[in-house]
């Protein structure tokens, strides 16, 4: 599993497991649902338009396979069926760069929240193209949650950023062997491959002397807002 995979499990399981028992949570574009695990204290409720098939355009990065699993609600994740004011919580992860309207998403889960309800976000910073036909945005900035968020009726708790530049670059990196021969028709040498350790240590060690480079590039954010 990647540093930026790690990272965003680790933040979502400690943000899911300090709601209070017996919240109802919407998972707003839920996937296969791999978050309900941490939901047990909750009234889990998943959502997502479920029509991802990894073979429909095999361009980019597809996952192998894919399984929804049963879904409570199927929908547009700007048009969910679900009265005001109906949910605790809402998660919404790796979703915005799949959708066409994100900031509507925003305006819905604004509908949809109680007040002093809880929002929970990530998505990536910069991604590579993956999960097409519905990839229609590289990332986010921290200041598009700052911007958009506050216009529609959230504060913002806390932004975190998920690793730095340094672990960015060596998680390219590490995809340049398969990205070299996937797209160029060539393999990586020995010495290429020893080359590749040596700047990924290099990195590892910028990393652990990291002073900010996070504004610059990073894996994503992890965001938490609250209804207002």
């Amino acid at each position: 599993m990647s540093l930026n995979e790690q990272n965003r499990i680790n933040w979502v399981k400690q943000t899911l497991e300090s709601l209070p028992s017996g919240k109802r949570i919407l998972d707003a574009g839920a996937g296969e649902q791999q978050y309900k695990q941490f939901c047990s204290h909750l009234n889990y409720v998943s959502q997502d338009f479920a029509q991802y098939n990894p073979k429909q355009l095999e361009k980019g990065l597809q996952m192998p396979k894919w399984e929804y699993g049963k879904l409570d609600i199927i929908s547009d994740i700007n048009n969910i069926p679900e009265a005001d004011e109906s949910f605790d919580a809402i998660l919404c992860t790796e979703v915005f760069e799949h959708i066409p309207e994100p900031i509507k998403a925003i305006k819905e889960f604004s509908r949809l929240l109680k007040k002093n309800g809880s929002l929970i976000i990530t998505a990536p910073f910069c991604s590579m193209t993956h999960f097409a036909p519905y990839h229609y945005y590289s990332g986010f900035n921290r200041f598009f949650y700052e911007k958009h968020l506050v216009d529609n009726g959230f504060e913002i708790i806390s932004i975190d950023y998920n690793g730095n530049y340094f672990d960015y670059v060596n998680q390219e990196l590490s995809r340049s062997p398969y990205v070299g021969e996937e797209y160029s028709n060539d393999k990586i040498t020995k010495v290429e491959k020893l080359a590749l350790k040596i700047v990924s240590k290099m990195l590892t060690r910028f990393s652990k002397k990291d002073k900010g480079s996070s504004e610059l590039q990073n894996f994503g954010f992890h965001v938490v807002a609250i209804k207002k």
